[in-house]
């Protein structure tokens, strides 16, 4: 695989060639006839072409429009497949766009309506295939992997199986110093800054007594050093699987569409992959098939998009409810669990006393568990039995922050709480949070744990846009029959 100055030569060459030949392409008479005839929307243009200098102009405006529009995909920076061609596309878009601009403002040579809409159709299909085909991996390429952890012994039993070259390794300074005081070196090692370390008393570094691997700084360099040698797949090596520098670690090689390995002892903590059985397991980051990840976005969008544009009456009854029933805001936050252990803010409409966990802290509600709250409001009680309260929601689904459907976010501390009481909360953190889930559709609340979590975990192994669907009819449905419970009840 091409990397540095060669990447970015090579990748800004195939644009020019590739918008070349889609001017070309469009610009021919037997094409704009057939375009303009036979597709939809677009058989009202005129077949108009362009030769000579007209011509050489239209490509050589579209190729530097083009290149500059792509830049930030130059850089032979790791990528998710999905991430490459959704980027590529919007470049193309924008390119499109500023193409339109110039003629229009008369900045430059107008193209043809017909020709510039086919440009910019064949860039949105062949651009995101270039570079697609950049980063695929010649078939004699072994890839470049990096070992990643705070256990010396284990990076260094994990490296001899590996096969195909090891760019290095990342491990704390601290954990090597351990290693060393343990083995009865007493000598030690002075810390600096996570990346690096000074031997003490012109002491040589030995670090080399682990591993025969370069040491290639401290786990806060992940993502720099993922970036820097374009690292194919990296393998986990530590001591605990449910600590914040495993989840840390996991997320960075999944936003950079980096592969990851762990020891087989820990497949009870993560995703992997059916067809693994060796030592060493892939960890299935994107468990979804790619056309339903797509059309699960999708619905997403188009979900809370409709359910936000429908209730906008009913949204605007409940702020006024809220605010003639007790003083404070209408609306408050929370911190909450997202993928990997991250956190986002999301919003509800208030259901309990202003300042309600100033004494108790925070706690799931005894109502959860079929008790009374008495901090929850008179209109609090209605939004919650009807799940009224649930619906500022939706922003936090269109902001990508959470799902429709999906393990119900907890607050970090709850999470924390919830962990230490021995349940393995953290294996929920493989998917986005959703706003319901088959735990709730199956009337399961935070007070049970252990119950809830094994819904969740069941839900990451058979996840798809089809059960998606079936969970959201389920909630829907279940939705209805507590507001005609309600209703009744009056």
């Amino acid at each position: 695989m091409l990397t540095g100055w060669r990447y970015r030569l090579v990748s800004a060459a195939g644009v020019v060639g590739v918008t070349t030949l889609s001017v070309l392409i469009a610009n021919h008479p037997a094409v704009q006839q057939q375009f303009t005839t036979y597709v939809p929307l677009f058989n009202r243009l005129d077949v108009h072409t362009l030769s000579g200098g007209m011509l050489l102009w239209a490509v050589g405006l579209c190729s530097i429009v083009m290149v500059g529009c792509l830049l930030p995909l130059y850089k032979p920076r790791p990528r998710r497949v999905l991430d490459t061609v959704f980027l590529a596309q919007k470049r193309v878009v924008t390119g499109g766009l500023a193409i339109a601009a110039f003629g229009f403002f008369k900045w430059s040579h107008r193209l043809p309506r017909a020709t510039l809409v086919m440009v910019v159709g064949l860039l949105s299909v062949s651009i995101p295939a270039w570079f697609v085909r950049m980063r695929r991996r010649p078939a004699n390429d072994s890839g470049r992997t990096l070992l990643v952890g705070d256990d010396p012994e284990q990076i260094e039993q994990i490296s001899v199986q590996l096969e195909g070259p090891i760019l290095g390794y990342l491990c704390p300074t601290s954990a090597l110093s351990s290693q060393l005081v343990a083995e009865g070196d007493s000598t030690g090692i002075e810390a600096v800054p996570d990346g690096g370390s000074i031997p003490r008393d012109g002491l040589v570094l030995k670090y080399d007594e682990f591993t025969d691997l370069d040491r290639l700084g401290g786990l806060s360099r992940i993502e720099d050093v993922l970036v820097e040698y374009d690292v194919d797949t990296v393998v986990l090596a530590f001591r605990r699987a449910d600590r914040a520098e495993f989840f840390g670690s996991l997320d960075a090689c999944y936003e950079h569409g980096v592969d990851v390995k762990v020891h087989q002892e820990y497949t009870d903590s993560v995703l992997i992959s059916d067809d693994q059985i060796g030592e060493l397991v892939t960890v299935d980051l994107e468990p979804w098939d790619p056309i339903d990840h797509l059309f699960k976005r999708g619905f997403d969008v188009l979900f809370s998009l409709t359910a936000l544009v429908a209730l906008a009456p009913v949204i605007a009854l409940i702020a006024v409810a809220i605010k003639l029933d007790s003083s404070g805001p209408v609306l408050y936050k929370q911190e909450r669990t997202a993928v990997f252990g991250e956190s986002f803010q999301v919003y509800k409409f208030r259901s309990m006393v202003q300042n309600a966990e100033s004494e108790t802290g925070a706690k799931i509600s005894d109502e959860d568990a079929g008790g009374v709250d008495p901090r929850v409001t008179r209109v609090g009680k209605i939004l919650r039995k009807t799940h009224l309260d649930e619906i500022p929601q939706l922003w936090a689904i269109l902001a990508s922050d959470m799902s429709v459907v999906g393990p119900r976010p907890e607050r970090p501390e709850l999470d924390s709480e919830i962990q230490s009481d021995g349940v393995d909360w953290s294996k929920r953190w493989f998917v986005k949070p959703g706003l319901t889930g088959l735990a709730q559709v199956n009337d399961i609340t935070g007070h049970e744990a252990e119950s809830k979590l094994r819904y969740d975990l069941e839900y990451v192994r058979r996840q798809s846009f089809r059960f998606d669907l079936k969970i959201v009819i389920r909630q829907i449905w279940k939705v209805l029959s507590d507001v005609r419970e309600f209703v009744a009840s009056r």
